[in-house]
């Protein structure tokens, strides 16, 4: 069987249980919620913290076994941490998104608002008419 057929049929897999490529990918993400702090421990010390971009997530060194990450921005970014030698400990893909169990999703007609309420109600999002105008 050729490459693409083999892709066809994992996509019509996937489609059968309900899963995405995009919804696969992201399962084998670590992910981070914005402006929230994730500890990472290490089992060797690391040398080198690199982060694809700055702007989406953070890592701090809380010591040589210890990486505290922290989302910055909505997105994707990539993590790779390296130790004295230059081997990679760890390279792995980041997701930033924001904490779901406190949205409120606020729909009226064609536009949908979405509102982070810890502790107080904050508008992350809006789709609909006006955003849709507003590309255009």
């Amino acid at each position: 069987m050729s490459p693409s057929g083999k892709r066809i049929i994992l996509a019509s897999f996937l489609a059968t249980l309900g899963l995405s490529n995009s919804a696969l990918a992201q399962q084998n993400m670590l992910r981070v919620y914005m402006d929230q702090a994730r500890v990472l421990k290490l089992d060797r010390a690391v040398s080198k913290v690199i982060v694809g971009n700055a702007k989406v997530a953070d890592a701090t060194v809380a010591d040589s076994k210890t990486i505290v990450l922290t989302g910055r921005s909505f997105g994707t970014t990539n993590l790779v941490l390296l130790d004295a030698d230059g081997n990679a400990i760890l390279d792995e893909s980041i997701l930033v998104s924001i904490d779901e169990a406190n949205t409120v999703r606020v729909f009226r007609q064609t536009e949908r608002s979405v509102l982070s309420c810890t502790p107080n109600c904050e508008q992350h999002s809006q789709q609909g008419a006006e955003t849709t105008a507003a590309a255009q």
